[in-house]
This record gives C-alpha cells, structure tokens and sequence, in this order.
C-alpha cells in the first residue's frame, strides 16, 4: 500500500464524519481523490468510485440515526417520495453532465451558499426548534420539487448536496438540525445510488481503491453520527455554518482564481 492511499483512506473517514452530521463530505473527498489518485485516472472514474464510499458512508449515518434508543422521528411519506423523485432525477443529471458547462453553476451555487450561511448565523434559532410547518399536499408538493432540483444537481454537480438537503429541511419543512441532518441523510442515500448505477453500468469504478474508501468513510459517518445525536441541532448548527464556510471559500477560488492569476 502506497502512502497516497494511505492519505486518501483518512480523508475518506474524515469526509464520512463531517458528511454524517452537516453534508460537505466531497469538498474533502473528492480534491484528494483528484490528488492522490494518479493523474491517469480519468475524472468520471473519480467520481464513480467516490459514489461507492459516499453511499456507504452515508447509509452507515442513516442507520445510526435511525437505530437505538435515541433514533431520529421521520416523516416518513415525506422523505421517501422527495428521496423517489431525488434518485431519478440523479440519474438524469448524471446522463446530461457530459454535455453541459458545470463551472456555469458555480456562481449560482456560491450565492446559495453564501445566502444560507448568512440566513443561518443571523438566525440563532434557525434549525433549534423541531416544528413541521407544511402538511398535506403543500408537504408533498414541495419534496418533489426539492427531490427534483437537489437530485439533478448530485447528479450533475455532486459536491455540497448533504448541505443543501439539510438547509432545505430546516428553512422549507421546519425541522430542527437534528431531523433534518438524518432526512438528508435518506434523500441522499437514494441520489448515491441512481449516481453510482449510472457509473457501474459504464463501468467508470475502480473497486480496488473504492472498497476500502468506502470502510472507512462508514467508520467515520458512524462516529460523526452518534456525535451528532449526542451532541444535538446546537452543534450541528455550528458546524453546518463551518463546513459551509469552507465550501463557499473553495468554491470561490474555483471560480475566480482562474481570472485573477490571468491578470
């Protein structure tokens, strides 16, 4: 075993511990899968065999969530038909990736982003509280667009997804931090899936490499997830606005760096 592997393996446990309780888990996974990894490796190889330790990871954080005495309430006609509509719609934006410009969304991301960070730390009660505001067919109504709009952009996109889900959540359906982090959880874990069949199928997964990733980013969603529960949506909400914090500042360079070392 290289000492690059060796790298990539912690940084896929610690991509699981920070996924399991706010999202984010790619903008640590995927930059040192495309570091670390030889630059051989095409980039849809890359992100095929990141999907395997993505999905494991974030099963192993749902089934903490769910399991034992202190499990996580859903609703659960809610969440699975926004994880349904979720999961298909990954699959087309994974098919239309190929033939769109993606550094075209990153402005549009970096200003949600930016936009929910700024909501939430002005808000200090924001995701505190566990009060479902939406029922009936406003409820469903709104999962499937959610489930359309955050599916397509994993599939297309990917990085940032878990974050988004669990915004959405809190600010749409008024969860608290907490419900919304194990509801992201399952909608994310349907988007995983119908990414990686898409990867699988085109044969675009090196197992080698991805099996061991994804044990390790299940131990660490394991350990992020019991974390979370013990800590509750307090500190779920701080660490929410750093690992946001983090992604807006990637995201930023990504987009403007290009321009300012031109000049």
């Amino acid at each position: 075993m290289t000492i690059e592997l060796v790298y990539l393996y912690f940084f896929a446990a610690l991509a699981g511990f920070i996924d399991a309780q706010v999202g984010g888990g790619g903008l640590i996974q995927l930059p040192a899968m495309l570091l670390l990894l030889p630059g051989s490796v095409p980039y849809s190889t890359v992100l095929g065999t990141g999907k395997v330790a993505s999905l494991a990871g974030t099963a192993a954080a749902l089934r903490r969530y769910l399991g034992g005495p202190d499990a996580v309430p859903l609703r659960w006609r809610t969440v699975a038909i926004t994880a349904l509509v979720a999961g298909g719609f990954a699959l087309v934006g994974a098919r239309v990736a190929s033939s769109l410009h993606k550094e075209a969304v990153r402005p549009l991301v970096l200003l949600l982003l930016t936009a929910m960070a700024v909501y939430t730390f002005w808000r200090k009660d924001f995701g505190s509280i566990h009060a479902p505001r939406l029922q009936g067919k406003r409820e469903i109504i709104t999962g499937i667009v959610l489930g359309s709009a955050i599916g397509f952009y994993d599939g297309f996109f990917g990085p940032g997804t878990g974050s988004l889900l669990l915004f959405a959540f809190v600010g749409l359906f008024g969860y608290d931090f907490l419900a919304a982090s194990a509801s992201a959880k399952f909608v994310n874990v349907a988007t995983n899936i119908a990414g990686l069949i898409f990867f699988i199928s085109t044969g675009q997964v090196l197992y080698k490499v991805a099996v061991p990733m994804a044990i390790c980013n299940m131990l660490g969603s394991t350990l992020g997830a019991r974390m979370a529960l013990r800590r509750g949506s307090g500190f779920v909400r701080v660490l929410f606005l750093a690992v946001v914090g983090a992604f807006i500042l990637r995201l930023s360079w990504d987009t403007f760096s290009p321009y300012f070392l031109a000049h």
